[in-house]
């Protein structure tokens, strides 16, 4: 049976949707509950990592406040989601992190740009780090080739391990069976789902967000958040391959593909996170959970200024403020790898696993 306060509000939210199932054809939520009679621990957690946060049930619910049900869907399952993260974070004293995350993203971020421009300035004599580098290895000129690449290798493997041990604990809190995991057939529906954002269209007329109104733009925002991140991702990787396997340092030309694919990456993001930060400013705050804010704020302006002190490193490299610009970049990259497995990005994982057993759960009621 569920054990906490926030398990035992979902359990008496979903029972009463099962019994009326009005939003049946809402979302993914709903079909899966529908699957269920009762509601576990496990199946409460993956419910609410399955919910994309579209809150049409909650504006066509007949039961939300104020009548006496009190029924509030996006809210209930939005605080359940956050239960799931702190109780999965390994090391478990961390879990903190998620209770105050917007204060734990903007300390962590303003040490790691501290410490950045602390080891540039011990490296470097000032008249370096503030002349003009142009030419192959510039960037190298101001910050150490060691001192670069080791640091952030070391935080890539951290992150990918972290992730991978969450998600792994994620499948077996939600029910799962690790062999299912691996399913190619309900991997690729994921996939399919995950890269159309197909919970979030409304059938074809959007989400309720900022308000009650159908609207797709929030869907338009996440799409360049997403897409601009993999650009961004896709130029760091091929940056990475033609210096380490090609002898070939930074920074490249403006026509070649580390500086195509991360400008046009940058640029998505940069458009896609100011425009999620102006709708979170004027969305209803009835269906949600206050203490999300400042963990969707904190992610979505570090990603922001990523892109932004990236795209203004692009155009003034080959100008005396390169060098303070390329310290502030790092120190703000830094944080967002740092941050990255304790805050907003977790939920791209878990529910990307959500809809694993998602896929799993609808073909293997199609054969019964």
């Amino acid at each position: 049976m569920p054990s906490t306060d926030c398990l035992k509000e979902a359990q008496r939210v979903m029972t009463v949707c099962n019994a009326c199932r009005y939003c049946e054809g809402f979302c993914a939520v709903f079909p899966a509950m529908e699957l269920r009679r009762t509601f576990s621990a496990p199946d409460l957690k993956y419910l609410a990592n399955l919910c994309h946060n579209c809150r049409g049930c909650y504006y066509a619910c007949q039961y939300a406040p104020p009548h006496e049900f009190a029924l509030n869907v996006p809210k209930t399952l939005a605080e359940l989601r956050l239960e799931t993260y702190r109780e999965i974070i390994r090391p478990g004293f961390l879990a903190g992190l998620f209770r105050h995350n917007g204060l734990a993203v903007f300390l962590i971020t303003v040490l790691s740009q501290a410490v950045v421009l602390l080891l540039v300035f011990v490296f470097k004599t000032p008249s370096v780090i503030l002349s003009t580098h142009i030419g192959e290895n510039a960037f190298y000129q101001v910050i150490p080739y060691r001192l670069m690449v080791i640091p952030f290798s070391a935080l890539a493997i951290h992150i990918l391990a972290n992730l991978l041990i969450g998600s792994l604990s994620f499948w077996r809190a939600t029910g799962g069976q690790l062999s299912e995991l691996a399913d190619p057939r309900a991997n690729l529906r994921a996939i399919s789902e995950a890269l159309r954002l197909k919970y979030l269209d409304g059938g074809g007329y959007g989400c309720n967000y900022p308000d009650d109104r159908f609207s797709m733009v929030r869907r338009w925002f996440h799409h360049l958040v997403f897409y601009g991140f993999m650009l961004c991702l896709a130029s760091t990787t091929i940056a990475a391959i033609y210096d380490h396997f090609l002898n070939w340092g930074a920074p490249y030309p403006l026509w070649s593909w580390p500086v195509m694919l991360g400008t046009v990456g940058g640029s998505a993001l940069l458009v896609g996170t100011a425009g999620l930060l102006y709708l979170k400013r004027r969305m209803d705050t009835v269906p949600a959970t206050p203490r999300a804010f400042g963990m969707d704020i904190g992610f979505l302006l570090l990603l922001f200024l990523t892109s932004l002190t990236g795209l203004l490193l692009l155009f003034l490299r080959e100008t005396p403020a390169m060098g303070i610009l390329l310290a502030v970049h790092l120190g703000v990259v830094a944080g967002l790898f740092i941050t990255m497995p304790y805050g907003k990005f977790v939920h791209a994982v878990y529910r990307y696993a959500a809809l694993i057993r998602n896929a799993i759960e609808q073909a293997r009621e199609k054969t019964e």
